[in-house]
């Protein structure tokens, strides 16, 4: 088990989270994202729980791509993973965003 932590500058989002959401589980292949607010609102606090070694640079790549694309400030995202692909992650990152803001995808 890999464990890192991030602390990425963004802005707050416009709306304060609705409430703290959870997305995704953890199986072959996927994870969980779990979203909370945190106290400083300039930056976004992550927590990587991962079961593949030696992925952190494209971990911190798909992290702060999903940073510059949200406005993420005062929130604090929990991953645990079993060996997703790049693009679950992100995935997972945005429908956690989304739940926690109250917003829902068609």
């Amino acid at each position: 088990m890999e464990q890192f932590t991030l602390t990425l500058p963004s802005s707050a989002p416009p709306q304060d989270i609705v409430h703290a959401a959870i997305c995704g589980v953890v199986s072959s292949g996927n994870l969980e994202v779990l979203v909370e607010a945190a106290a400083n609102r300039d930056a976004c606090e992550i927590e990587v729980n991962t079961s593949a070694h030696g992925f952190r640079d494209i971990w911190e790549a798909v992290l702060k791509d999903f940073a510059g694309r949200h406005a993420v400030g005062g929130l604090r995202l929990s991953i645990n993973d079993a060996g997703a692909t790049p693009a679950v992650v992100s995935l997972r990152l945005d429908q956690a965003f989304e739940t926690c803001r109250g917003e829902t995808s068609s």
